[in-house]
């Protein structure tokens, strides 16, 4: 059968999904997948009798079936799933580059060398910070903060030893056979100005990218999300309970989220009344199979759409369930080389599964008259429940996702094609602004400077650190910054730093210190003449050290709670912490010169930790681990 002859009509009130994959020999294979368990969209139909346009057989590629993003969510894809993808998004950026946003998710910096086409990079920033170093954030086009997922909301995560093999070790810095637990919070958001740090921490390394925020649909979303709007993000991510492989464990299955129609109509319905919905792009998956599914989406107010697990399942994965085991019988999420030998997909599978996902939207387009998904954005009047009578279903009320509080005042490609959000004057730009420092960068030299501090300077180095990453990577840098700072440094005072910058703060300085580092020197000393004894005050805060793969740190003082957690390389020595220090560490070496809290080494799986114990008090601290007393 020639693709000319592809004519396929949907009707829309069929409970329908349809995919159709032209496969290596150009054989047309078409599925078809009855709705056995009714999602909320399923229980809505469009309404006709707009006036129709003229349906002549477009290319896929029309303005209106814009902005369908294949999002690939983890790095459990083995190499050959995830290079499958990468191959059919930069396809896609060839063709319709205009129309579609594309991105790949997952640690692909030293796989995908061909950055000339338009496919951003899209990247992660998850609790355990696994991978998330200076270059990572540096040559994102896209940072997506997952502060929960469909599956297992709040629940954090467990990569099972077997499958942390020696390729998986080195992306994570840690080592083969090791268990990698990502906790259940991020530990430097316990509130909605934490996140805003946060959003404000990835802005400053890398100034291009897009910050996203992952949440999972649930009741009160919307309130979350406007929160999220006002700490300056790009994206809000709305994640529904359907889709996933279902490999969690089934207690994580039994309690996930609620679907994603409630949750964007909430969040869509909340942005537009608190005038924040054209600051941030809405996006949505969970389930998305169809082009129906996207249509309804647009129509309840995102504007753009994700695909994760049909994407898979088109390049070869045979949904069976053991992801966790990492006897994966197609390699699809495997990484034994044996097993990843088998796998199946090519490109093209996946390229001309989302082409007929176009044309089912453009179609659909079409027969309610318009031209293209802006036109539709958020008109629920296009929607009216359907006739239909079944036990599970007659007791739902959908009269919330029918309503509508108005339209947003841009259309969505104005909201999409808007600027990245700035942080404004920081205190890094007038460094780099300054002569000496931006030579010793690009000439590799050496440079002394110093300068004053105050609380309100965050994440300071912070962008510094982004500009040589970019240019050299996480090693690569010859030179030398010596910059001392004097006064009082704000929260994530030298976040992401790389090797080559040594830092120096005489002071104090607030939470999250040394945040994502990946090399230099950091020390943080008090000022003279203080009046107190240095060893017995707190000179920085709480979560210092998270996620830092490298580097070292002397602190003459006390830390707060949470001192190094998530340790994977970096070295420090503390005069003192509170609770919680050496959590989740999994590589590097801390020597803490005086007391600490209680909980230490919870959850740590590597790395080394010197704790001195004068009044003998240190093993009811301990927090299950083997402890050597020297």
């Amino acid at each position: 059968m020639e693709d000319s002859s592809l004519k396929k009509e949907f009707s829309n009130e069929d409970m329908l999904e349809c995919y159709v994959l032209l496969t290596k020999d150009k054989k047309i294979i078409s599925r078809t997948v009855a709705a056995a368990t009714p999602a909320a969209r399923t229980l809505g139909a469009l309404q006709q009798g707009a006036a129709r346009l003229r349906q002549v057989r477009f290319p896929a590629e029309a303005a209106s079936a814009a902005a369908i993003p294949a999002l690939f969510r983890t790095l459990g894809g083995a190499f050959p799933a995830q290079s499958t993808l990468t191959a059919c998004l930069h396809s896609f950026s060839r063709f319709i580059s205009t129309f579609f946003e594309l991105f790949v998710v997952g640690s692909l910096l030293n796989q995908v060398q061909d950055r000339n086409s338009q496919l951003g990079i899209y990247q992660w920033v998850a609790s355990g910070r696994f991978g998330v170093t200076p270059t990572f954030l540096a040559n994102a086009d896209q940072l997506e903060i997952k502060i929960a997922q469909g599956a297992k909301p709040g629940e954090g995560g467990q990569l099972p030893g077997k499958k942390v093999s020696t390729y998986i070790a080195r992306l994570r810095n840690s080592k083969p056979g090791v268990p990698l637990i990502s906790p259940p919070p991020h530990h430097d958001i316990y509130s909605i100005e934490d996140l805003a740090q946060l959003i404000f921490d990835l802005h400053q390394v890398n100034p291009k990218a897009k910050v996203s925020v992952k949440l999972v649909a649930e009741a009160g979303i919307g309130t979350v999300a406007s929160g999220v709007a006002k700490g300056n993000a790009d994206i809000i991510q709305i994640s529904g309970h359907d889709g996933g492989t279902g490999a969690s464990p089934v207690s994580s299955i039994k309690h996930a989220g609620g679907p994603w129609e409630l949750g964007v109509t909430e969040t869509h319905q909340t942005l537009i009344q608190n005038g924040l919905r054209e600051r941030v792009i809405l996006r949505v998956d969970g389930g998305f199979k169809s082009g129906f599914d996207v249509l309804m989406a647009a129509i309840m107010g995102a504007d753009e759409y994700g695909f994760g697990s049909i994407a898979m399942i088109a390049t070869g994965c045979v949904m069976a369930r053991i992801c966790h085991t990492n006897n994966c019988p197609v390699g699809v999420a495997s990484q034994r080389e044996e097993l990843r030998a088998r796998f199946p997909g090519v490109p093209g599978d996946l390229v001309n599964y989302f082409l007929f996902v176009a044309e089912e939207v453009r179609g659909m387009l079409a027969q309610l008259g318009y031209e293209k998904l802006d036109d539709v954005i958020g008109y629920t009047e296009l929607l009216r429940p359907r006739d239909i009578s079944l036990m599970k279903t007659q007791h739902l009320d959908l009269s919330y996702i029918l309503s509508t509080v108005g339209l947003p005042k841009w259309y969505s490609t104005s909201i999409r094609n808007q600027e990245v959000h700035s942080n404004g004057p920081v205190l890094d730009d007038f460094l780099l602004s300054d002569q000496e420092i931006s030579e010793a960068i690009e000439t590799e030299t050496v440079v002394n400077k110093t300068a004053k501090i105050y609380n309100v300077d965050r994440a300071v180095c912070g962008r510094i650190a982004g500009v040589i990453a970019k240019k050299y990577g996480d090693t690569g840098f010859a030179g030398q910054l010596n910059i001392t700072f004097i006064g009082s440094a704000g929260q994530s005072f030298s976040c992401f730093l790389t090797p080559g910058m040594n830092i120096r703060l005489v002071g104090e300085a607030n939470d999250y210190v040394g945040k994502g580092m990946a090399g230099g020197e950091l020390v943080v000393v008090p000022v003279e003449n203080t009046g107190f004894c240095p060893e017995d005050a707190t000179i920085v805060g709480n979560t210092c050290l998270y996620g830092a793969t490298g580097g070292q740190v002397f602190v003459r003082g006390k830390a707060g709670e949470r001192f190094a957690v998530r340790n994977s390389l970096a070295e420090a020595v503390v005069e003192g912490t509170g609770d919680h220090c050496c959590e989740y560490m999994t590589g590097g070496c801390v020597v803490v010169l005086g007391k600490v809290g209680r909980n230490v080494a919870a959850g740590m799986t590597g790395g080394l930790a010197y704790i001195l114990d004068e009044d003998d008090t240190l093993i009811p601290k301990v927090c299950g681990n083997t402890l050597f007393c020297l």
